[in-house]
């Protein structure tokens, strides 16, 4: 007879990382999601939308907070110091976090939701061609790859994207929280045997490719010039916001 194998135990923070809960919290007394935290880590206003961090990313971090599971959620805290100065004006970066959202979900999502997620990979994918140097036609093999395992998705998608005449313009400002969130949903209620993985591993992947874009606005974030406040003021500025 062959021994049966314990199931693995879900991953856990470390001893002192905080302990995350879903949703938005008016006091830290009532709680902390992942962006709220980095807030506070950055000496900033207590916030889930603080400005240390990309806004397509922060996005991205606050969905998969609220759609992992508890056991999940305290494994995305060791990742909350990795957001802090994470932050770009560079246009590319959005379309660059959505395409990595949507090719993500795209394979696993369910039919409905992988049109939209088909949808969203293309326009990014379109978007970013310009700084690529490709041609519109050309699409990048990430795009490629996803399309191809979901090709009814893909057809429709295309066909979605012939009829309204690929005008992307406003898709930086309206677009991007969509496709993130929407691909987190899709993650989390995909037929897969981990999507708490699934969603830990994407937020780490889209901060590799904010770091990627904006490394030295992350150091000048972390070490400002002037030198910050001394330590027991700063100290005593954040205890008195816990």
């Amino acid at each position: 007879m062959f021994a049966t194998r314990a199931p693995l135990a879900p991953p856990t923070a470390p001893l002192g990382m905080p302990v995350l809960s879903p949703g938005r919290h008016r006091t830290p007394r009532k709680g902390a999601c992942f962006m709220e935290m980095a807030s506070y880590l950055a000496g900033e206003r207590w916030s889930d939308h603080p400005a240390c961090t990309h806004p397509a990313l922060a996005a991205l971090a606050r969905a998969v907070n609220d759609h992992s599971s508890d056991a999940g959620r305290g494994a995305l805290a060791p990742l909350i110091p990795d957001v802090v100065g994470l932050r770009s004006d560079d246009a590319s970066l959005d379309a660059r976090l959505a395409l990595l959202c949507a090719t993500r979900a795209l394979p696993v999502a369910s039919q409905e939701r992988a049109q939209v997620m088909a949808v969203a990979a293309l326009a990014a994918d379109r978007s970013l061609a310009p700084v690529d140097g490709r041609g519109p036609g050309a699409l990048r093999s990430q795009t490629r790859a996803a399309l191809d395992r979901t090709p009814h998705a893909a057809a429709w998608a295309q066909r979605f994207s012939a009829r309204t005449g690929g005008d992307h313009r406003p898709y930086r400002r309206d677009g991007v929280p969509h496709v993130v969130g929407y691909a987190a949903v899709s993650i989390a209620a995909a037929c897969v045997p981990d999507p708490d993985a699934m969603l830990r591993e994407l937020l780490v992947d889209a901060i590799r490719v904010c770091r990627r874009v904006v490394p030295a606005a992350r150091e000048a974030f972390l070490d400002p010039a002037p030198a910050a406040p001394a330590t027991g003021q700063r100290s005593s500025s954040r205890a008195s916001r816990v």
